[in-house]
């Protein structure tokens, strides 16, 4: 009895560690297979791995886009200080946007104007670079590069509009890099005098001479002085799209079937989970021009759900390098659709 009893606790000693090996050898695997998500605010969604976020790609052959280098362009913007049209700082950043466009191989054309503002006459210059396509015909993908004027505290505006000129200065990197035309004639467009002067959007506005949207209405009204209006056939808006909490519903103002080719893209690239279909009431941004001049255009914009709006805490760590290049991703590769969509329609 005493040697079956002993026979039956080694047996049992020796089933105890053996299910304790199996156990730990799961749980190794387990962790082996799911990505490591270790790096702080910036780390990917549930939802969306790191390697999908590193390696997804519509476009066969692109370049892909570095949202590190976004966020350093995002930096250097906010090292120059707050960037009031004519003022030295906004300088320096249209002067650091330009050889940033030139130093990827780009073309550059500047556009400068004068306005009478709320605060009296101001210099304004719009800033293009052109990736040439097969056709004349134009898609325009842009940003405002100018911050909002604040007397009563030091606004940097890290996203606002940090951001999105970031994702467009590494958007025309990745585009200049492609070694295939593109059917269509690609304008990276950075307007100066977009925010209003006034503390309010429509507060010292008046009829036809809005207080806001000074350059994208200079270049509408030039297109349409030089009889190119017919030649732009989408325009693409990034705004205040770089928050480290990323949720893009959909603009109220905006054309429905670039929205649908834009966050079908993101679903297919594995953003779902970014691009969420919900109403964005925005009440007016730089696309507004051009849909009341007849062209179709799109608003990339976070509005209600970033609380540092107009606020002297939009900084730096309220923008990730993830966020951005979520974007990126995603209207590059929405750009061939587009073009193909607007070929559909041309026959």
């Amino acid at each position: 009895m005493n040697g079956t009893q002993n026979n039956i606790d080694v047996w049992q000693v020796r089933s105890a560690k053996l299910a304790q090996f199996l156990c730990l050898l799961v749980l190794t695997l387990v962790v082996a297979a799911c990505p490591r998500n270790d790096k702080g605010t910036n780390a990917p969604r549930a939802g969306v791995s790191e390697r999908a976020a590193e390696t997804n790609s519509l476009v066969p052959g692109a370049t892909a886009f570095n949202g590190e280098r976004a966020m350093d362009h995002v930096l250097k913007q906010i090292e120059f200080g707050p960037r009031i049209p004519g003022s030295a700082q906004l300088v320096k950043t249209r002067e650091y946007i330009i050889n940033t466009l030139k130093s990827s191989g780009l073309n550059v054309r500047t556009d400068e104007f004068n306005v009478s503002t709320p605060v009296g006459e101001k210099k304004m210059v719009n800033i293009t670079a052109e990736i040439p396509g097969e056709s004349k015909d134009v898609i325009i993908i842009s940003s405002h590069y100018d911050t909002k004027l604040f007397t009563n505290m030091q606004f940097v505006g890290a996203n606002d509009p940090g951001s999105s000129v970031g994702t467009l200065l590494e958007i025309g990197r990745v585009l200049a890099a492609s070694k295939q035309k593109p059917k269509f004639t690609y304008w990276l467009v950075f307007f100066d005098g977009e925010e209003a002067f006034c503390e309010e959007w429509d507060q010292c506005s008046k009829p036809d001479a809005p207080d806001n949207t000074y350059g994208s209405r200079h270049f509408v009204s030039q297109l349409r002085n030089n009889n190119e209006l017919g030649r732009v056939r989408a325009l693409i808006l990034l705004d205040m799209m770089g928050y480290k909490n990323l949720e893009l519903g959909r603009d109220d103002m905006s054309t429905r079937w670039l929205q649908d080719i834009v966050w079908r893209t993101a679903h297919d690239l594995g953003y779902g989970k970014y691009f969420v279909d919900r109403p964005e009431g925005v009440g007016g941004d730089d696309h507004e021009p051009f849909l009341r001049a007849g062209i179709d255009a799109l608003d990339l914009i976070q509005l209600a759900g970033y609380p540092y709006w107009h606020r002297a805490d939009d900084t730096a760590d309220k923008v990730s390098p993830q966020s951005m290049k979520v974007v990126g991703d995603v209207v590059l590769a929405s750009l061939p659709r587009i073009d193909q969509y607007l070929q559909s329609k041309s026959r």
